[in-house]
């Protein structure tokens, strides 16, 4: 799938016919974002505006050297991005390239981070005049999600703690399957936001990002800051937590252990 966004009459437009690409200005294109593509789209946008996306291997890698570069005027950047699906976290790599205004992402899921970044342009499409604006956008789309998502697992601790109290020193198994996951899926939000904490951080150290929008990417900082910090407390609470049933379950195994003792002792011979 192709979408191709330009400047149209001081609105941001949008297409998804490649042939279009003739007709639009180099200087008035805007963001190039490429879902699942065919080969030939692929080839197509990288022919025509002369640029080369990151392989597979290359978007996977986890060395910083290759999560984030920069050349001349050209900025490449591979990002994991997060995506909640049925319950269940999951990582999808998205490769980024900034070059002269134009910001061009490849991609294979539907991402929501995307969706509603969309929604966001669309609904102011004159303050959308480079591709700088659309990257930064997509990360505060980003973390506007790793908070809900923070908050959804405050919620579901809040929850568990509740059941608890009520268990009258009875534990149900269903619980510590819970924390559990609550666990996992607290350690993939936070590598998430480490993950855009090292890339904000590289882009307000690079010579090609506009200085105008840097004071927005300090902002952003300022905020993973917080999220790591409420992300930190999360896993203490799941941790004191899993302590509390972990010793609810000692004193169940030694009230069945005592009852056996009296037991057998009672049916002794004498």
């Amino acid at each position: 799938m192709l979408r191709i966004y330009y400047k149209k009459n001081t609105r941001l437009a949008k297409e998804s016919d490649v042939e279009i690409l003739k007709k639009i200005p180099i200087e008035d294109m805007v963001w190039i974002d490429l879902q699942n593509p065919t080969v030939e789209e692929k080839a197509t946008i990288e022919t025509h505006f002369d640029i080369k996306y990151s392989s597979e291997e290359e978007s996977q890698e986890i060395e910083s050297s290759s999560r984030f570069s920069e050349m001349d005027n050209e900025i490449i950047i591979n990002s994991n991005f997060l995506s909640v699906k049925e319950n269940s976290f999951d990582y999808y790599p998205v490769s980024i390239i900034l070059e002269k205004g134009i910001m061009f992402s490849y991609r294979d899921a539907d991402l929501k981070t995307f969706e509603e970044a969309v929604k966001k342009i669309k609904a102011n499409p004159t303050l959308y005049i480079n591709g700088y604006q659309i990257l930064s956008t997509i990360l505060e789309t980003c973390i506007d999600q790793d908070a809900d998502l923070i908050e959804n697992i405050a919620k579901e601790i809040a929850e568990l703690n509740k059941s608890l109290r009520a268990t009258n020193e009875r534990v149900d198994e269903d619980d510590l399957l819970k924390i559990s996951s609550l666990q996992n899926d607290n350690m993939m939000l936070r590598e998430n936001i480490i993950d855009k904490q090292r890339l904000l951080s590289s882009l307000i150290k690079s010579s090609v990002f506009p200085p105008k929008y840097m004071s927005v990417l300090k902002i952003m900082i300022k905020d993973i800051s917080s999220l790591l910090e409420h992300n930190k407390f999360a896993f203490e609470r799941l941790e004191y937590l899993q302590d509390t049933f972990m010793g609810l379950i000692n004193i169940d195994q030694n009230r069945i252990i005592k009852i056996f003792t009296v037991a057998t002792v009672a049916f002794m011979p004498p």
